[in-house]
């Protein structure tokens, strides 16, 4: 791993921010996200992830944390956060920011209990296939503790498949719409290519079922996404 993305926030960390990182998909175009948009605050975080900072409960495990923005807003509201990324360059620009228990740990090597787990800037991503979603979610479940909650978001991104009659157009020997390739690149330099899972909500709720958990909408946004509650 080339951690593309933790030189990205250790720039911008550290005063070097020149360019933004780019994405891209096997779907779309490249696209600009703002590194400045990384470091946001509260004020500045969209609807959704306001809604899942109502929302925590007890001890958090804040997954794929980047450079620690919502963990670090619920440290400063009192609450017992753990922020975790497979990004070195993620977590030392989290400890730099103050967050106290930030470790470079994959989701599914974590082992410690939770009241809640944040799943958060289309969290679903992690899962990379709907075939890994019910694994994830029983390792997920395993390390709640009792009554405790999964605040995950995602998008159904089934409106990029839109023809010009307004319907949708699917390769029926394809696998799941939303498995996209991803792409991420920064100052010339990209990270081998993954997979990145867009879920749509009736399809989770299935997933979650599956395994023996509830789901629940919570908020959905303005353009397909929307915020789930998991217990």
């Amino acid at each position: 791993m080339r951690d593309i993305f933790g030189k990205a926030l250790l720039d911008y960390y550290n005063g070097n921010y020149t360019e933004d990182v780019f994405t891209s998909t096997n779907i779309s175009d490249e696209d600009e996200l703002p590194l400045p948009f990384l470091f946001r605050d509260y004020d500045e975080m969209p609807p959704l992830e306001k809604k899942a900072m109502e929302h925590v409960k007890g001890r958090v495990l804040d997954v794929g944390c980047g450079a620690g923005s919502h963990a670090l807003y619920l440290q400063e509201q009192g609450f017992d956060v753990k922020a975790i990324d497979v990004s070195k360059g993620a977590i030392e620009v989290s400890k730099r920011r103050g967050i106290k228990n930030a470790e470079v740990i994959a989701l599914l090597d974590e082992t410690e209990k939770f009241d809640t787990i944040l799943l958060l800037m289309n969290g679903s991503g992690i899962f990379q296939e709907l075939s890994k979603v019910p694994h994830y979610l029983n390792h997920l479940k395993s390390l709640l503790n009792p009554g405790g909650q999964i605040l995950l978001d995602s998008t159904d991104i089934i409106y990029m498949y839109e023809d010009e009659d307004g319907g949708y157009w699917k390769d029926l020997n394809a696998n799941y719409y939303g498995e996209l390739d991803y792409l991420v690149s920064y100052k010339g330099e990209s990270e081998p290519l993954t997979t990145w899972l867009y879920i749509d909500f009736e399809t989770l709720v299935t997933a979650c079922k599956s395994v023996g958990l509830q789901c629940e909408l919570i908020m959905e946004g303005e353009h397909y996404d929307y915020l789930a509650r998991v217990y």
